[in-house]
């Protein structure tokens, strides 16, 4: 297991380096007004479709079927659901991506828009494409997940970030409009989703497969997973939902940035100013930082060995895999939260305040930094309870609690964002995702033989929790010893010696409290995980 999270781990955090350097790039280019506004919410659409059917609800349904049609049919019998998941899913998606974009053409041509939402509406027709690439993408990946194969899909955010880097530091450049260059990058957005796919299909067929001929036999299949996707979908988009949620609350309740008189529905002043969205965006994008190093990678590796326990009836082996990814969460997730409140200031200094990007703005990105920072352990946790639920057929309970913390977050959304402007939809969200994690753990109890072993997740929650207040006093002490100024290495240095600090104090501690969870993500281990897995 620790073989295939290290691997998922270094891939992400490849990507995720080459994904803050793209977004230091968009925010130096563009700044935090209405163009690069525009470009987040648009992305936000493509994007989603990518983490819900690509990633998240499709592949969730679909892995548990592909592992049990392999181990009780053979490899020929999940070559054959494979290619009629693929020829479904590329038929759908693409009739609904053809539809929307002639539907957001036909408005563009005949309906008198703002400069701003003229903008979002063309942008949003270029990426949608890229809908449909990456969800065949993150289809194959999942297959090659369930044969424990996790480089190649790790390695397709990486791909996707390069392509676009190239376009803002290689094309926009050359550009003579702003308009001009943020057009061009939701282009290279499409063609990275070109690349995406086309990395996917050596290895699967290194594997073995092989467009089926009879594919249409296994019809039947694909809509039960369909049908089992549904309560899936809403259960595993509450956090994306949220998300999307605070972004369009965000350009919607904005005011126009020439606008000064304006206000929202001619009643009330708008509670936001112009930046809000992107701010969020940027604030998200720290935030899933740690969660896609580590909590993505763990859900990954993790998954498969659940699927395998439940369909094999050991759920004494999947509660033991389950406790240890639990513990694992709250050893890097709650010192995580910590660090990003505590450095969310100097970070935001340090990536983005180059060029357009103000001190104002920077201010607006530290805040959202810091408050969706307070529920990281909480978003990482939610990856690994949830497809618990779904390896042992239990759809409809995730799906319930989904629904409850959206009521809360819009609830929230609605209470927060006058007095507190944007930060409020970012706290809204955190406060939703540990409300959601914390009653899906209580609820998965019902599904165990024997509860888990609470004592030893206390202990280890307890011994994190003293291991991170002795890292906080470090990391204070050590960022407030640096003067924050316009010197970049000033910036560098207070950043990377309070993260040094810290990372060194807590494993330190760790060691003193003896917290084994830390050391077994370091330590090098042999695995005959694979060995059982064959090529098709």
């Amino acid at each position: 297991m620790f073989s295939g999270l290290r691997t998922v781990s270094a891939w992400t955090l490849i990507s995720r380096i080459l994904g803050l350097a793209r977004d230091i790039g968009m925010a130096t280019l563009f700044g935090g007004g209405a163009l690069f506004d525009a470009f987040t919410v648009a992305f936000r659409i493509p994007n989603l479709a990518r983490r819900l059917f690509g990633e998240g609800a499709l592949t969730t349904a679909f892995l548990p079927a592909f592992v049990k049609e392999r181990q009780q049919n053979g490899p020929d019998a999940a070559w054959q659901l494979t290619t009629a998941v693929l020829y479904t899913l590329a038929a759908l998606l693409g009739g609904v991506v053809l539809v929307a974009d002639l539907a957001l053409g036909a408005v563009l041509a005949t309906v008198s828009l703002s400069y701003e939402t003229q903008l979002l509406v063309s942008l949003t027709a270029i990426m949608l494409p890229y809908l449909v690439l990456i969800c065949l993408a993150a289809q194959i990946s999942a297959v090659l997940n369930a044969l424990e194969h996790f480089a190649v899909p790790a390695l397709l955010p990486v791909a996707l970030n390069v392509v676009w880097i190239a376009a803002i530091w290689g094309v926009c450049p050359f550009l003579e409009s702003a308009n001009q260059q943020i057009h061009t990058v939701a282009i290279a957005v499409v063609i990275g989703g070109v690349i995406q796919l086309a990395l996917t299909w050596p290895k699967i067929r290194s594997y073995g497969f092989r467009w089926h001929p009879d594919w249409r036999a296994a019809r039947g299949q694909v809509v039960s997973i369909g049908k089992a996707m549904m309560p899936i979908l809403l259960g595993l988009s509450i956090t994306q939902l949220n998300t999307l949620c605070d972004s369009l609350i965000a350009w919607g309740f904005s005011a126009p940035e020439k606008l000064t008189e304006a206000r929202l529905w001619d009643r009330w002043d708008y509670p936001l100013q112009s930046g809000a969205a992107s701010a969020l965006f940027l604030g998200q994008r720290i935030y899933q930082f740690p969660l896609g190093v580590f909590g993505v990678a763990l859900g990954t590796v993790l998954f498969p060995r659940f699927a395998m326990h439940a369909d094999r009836q050991h759920l004494d082996q999947l509660r033991d895999d389950l406790t240890l990814g639990l513990k694992l969460i709250l050893v890097i997730g709650v010192p995580a939260s910590v660090g990003l409140v505590l450095l969310a200031e100097p970070l935001s200094a340090l990536l983005f305040q180059y060029k357009s990007f103000d001190a104002d703005d920077t201010a607006a990105t530290s805040a959202m930094i810091a408050a969706y920072g307070l529920g990281v352990w909480a978003y990482c946790g939610l990856l690994i309870i949830q497809r618990a639920f779904y390896a042992v057929d239990d759809r409809e309970t995730p799906m319930r609690i989904g629904l409850l913390a959206v009521v809360l977050n819009v609830t929230l959304n609605m209470v927060l964002t006058w007095p507190f402007g944007a930060k409020g939809l970012a706290i809204s969200t955190a406060v939703s995702a540990i409300f959601q994690f914390l009653l899906t753990v209580w609820r998965f109890r019902n599904r165990l033989e024997g509860d888990f072993d609470w004592p030893s997740i206390g202990s280890t929650f307890g011994k994190t929790l003293l291991a991170t207040t002795i890292m906080t006093i470090v990391c204070v002490a050590a960022r407030n010893s640096i003067a924050a100024d316009a010197v970049f290495w000033h910036r560098l240095l207070r950043v990377a010696l309070p993260l040094l600090a810290s990372i060194a104090v807590f494993a330190y501690a760790a060691k003193w409290l003896v917290i084994p969870e830390f050391f077994m993500l370091l330590k090098r281990k042999k695995t005959n995980d694979q060995a059982s897995m064959t090529k098709g």
